[in-house]
């Protein structure tokens, strides 16, 4: 397994996160744990930050909550000086709850409600991203019987399908996101969004996919923006101060996977608005960009116990840990793949090629299918790396199965910041309906 951020391998021979023993996490916290590196994720802020700050542009790097929204890790955004985007009112409570400065939250999402709307407003955030006609009637109104002028971005697909998993990529024609820029949307969205007298049209946002390796996309989607805000100059007389240029870059899963430093990223965005407004007699806007994955993705790491196995003769060995697809549900939901190791027996030479099962009631909870670890016994704690983003994001009950505690550890501290869920958690909002109390009453 591939060492990850301030991991290593102790002299007692145990996998070490942050300064901190993986088996004396288990001791103190137990398995399944989610175990945070808070330097790696620090660091990665800081790389977007400092890209940035060398290309003479004016910029907000804001992180996408959705990939991992804990209150910690909306703290260490606020302390890193990084922007907030949000897609629901849960995101944006818990960034509120952890005291995230509202001015700095961006709200996503195809279908805001009513609800979320109001919330948002009371809450005065920065900037909505509004990705309809609907809601973009919608928050004009709300925003109209408040008194209130709030800042949007228009989010726009301009027909770039990034190199990803079908699911996520977003930037094609065919998307449920956005106003599309080759059908006439997009220019009809400018108009419309020119005229509300409620909503400040900032400039557009613009998101090609996740988990990307070359800047190709990224400069093909400048491109066709930059285009696009010249053309709506020229033809409509608005000029956008802000193009928000989405996320999407790569991490290293597994070997072959080849992610770009992330300053080359950002150098490649940058060239390419500098290249797009060359000549144009345009002042060039601020870029936003919104990175999620490539902050948190590689600085999980998900704490397992090895529990029964099974050897099918000629087929495959079966590892069953005491997680799966309801706290890692992503190899299911994108044939996604990861990289594993003892972390109670990190220097142990591979003996056998197995594969990890968790404990759900579906056959397709499969972890990895296939990995080499050295002969593996019951008891044993398996680590899986890279499990930062989308893992607690999108964990669930499945089976009744209470979710993981989330830990963050940094120069030998270990600090629970997601206590695990109980039993009592599980059922606290299940009822009996009263008729069904009144007819065991009677029996």
């Amino acid at each position: 397994m591939y060492l990850h951020g301030t991991s290593r391998i102790n002299d007692r021979g145990h996998l070490e996160i942050g300064g901190v023993d993986a088996v004396q996490l288990r001791e103190q916290f137990g398995t399944p744990l989610y175990v945070v590196d808070e330097e790696l994720i620090r660091r990665r802020c800081r790389e977007f930050i400092g890209a940035f700050r060398t290309s003479g542009l004016q910029f907000q790097v804001a992180y996408a909550s959705k990939a991992f929204c804990t209150m910690a890790m909306c703290r260490i955004a606020d302390e890193e000086g990084l922007s907030l985007d949000v897609v629901s009112d849960g995101e944006l409570y818990t960034a509120l709850q952890a005291g995230f400065p509202p001015e700095r939250i961006h709200f996503h999402g195809n279908n805001k409600t009513p609800q979320e709307i109001n919330m948002a407003l009371d809450a005065e955030i920065g900037c909505f991203v509004v990705d309809n006609f609907v809601e973009l009637e919608l928050l004009n109104a709300m925003a109209g019987e408040r008194g209130r002028k709030v800042n949007i971005l228009l989010r726009v697909t301009p027909g770039v399908s990034a190199h990803t998993h079908e699911y996520i990529s977003t930037g094609q024609q065919d998307s449920k996101f956005g106003f599309d820029l080759g059908n006439g949307a997009a220019f009809r969205a400018v108009e419309e969004a020119s005229r509300q007298p409620n909503l400040v049209l900032l400039g557009l946002h613009s998101h090609i996919g996740s988990q990307i390796f070359e800047v190709e996309g990224f400069k093909m989607a400048v491109e066709k923006v930059m285009g696009f805000a010249v053309k709506v100059r020229s033809e409509l007389n608005v000029l956008f101060k802000v193009v928000n240029l989405g996320g999407g870059f790569g991490i290293r899963y597994v070997e072959g996977d080849r992610p770009l430093p992330i300053a080359e990223y950002v150098h490649a965005i940058v060239d390419s608005v500098h290249t797009s407004f060359a000549g144009q007699d345009y002042p060039v806007p601020e870029i936003w960009i919104e990175p999620g994955r490539s902050i948190v993705g590689d600085a999980g790491t998900t704490l397992y116990t090895v529990g029964t196995y099974k050897e099918i003769p000629g087929v495959r060995k079966y590892v069953a840990v005491d997680g799966g697809m309801t706290d890692n549900p992503r190899p299911a939901l994108y044939e996604s793949q990861y990289e594993a190791m003892l972390a109670n027996r990190a220097t142990a030479a591979p003996e056998e090629l197995v594969s990890i099962a968790g404990k759900c009631c579906e056959s397709g909870d499969m972890l990895i299918w296939d990995v080499s670890l050295p002969k593996v016994n019951s008891g044993d704690l398996l680590a899986v790396a890279c499990t930062g983003a989308y893992n607690y994001s999108m964990a669930s009950n499945y089976n009744r199965i209470p979710r993981p505690a989330v830990v963050f550890v940094k120069d030998g501290s270990a600090d629970l910041a997601v206590k695990r869920e109980s039993y009592d958690n599980i059922v606290g909002n299940d009822l009996i309906p009263e008729r069904m109390k009144k007819a065991a009453a009677r029996a």
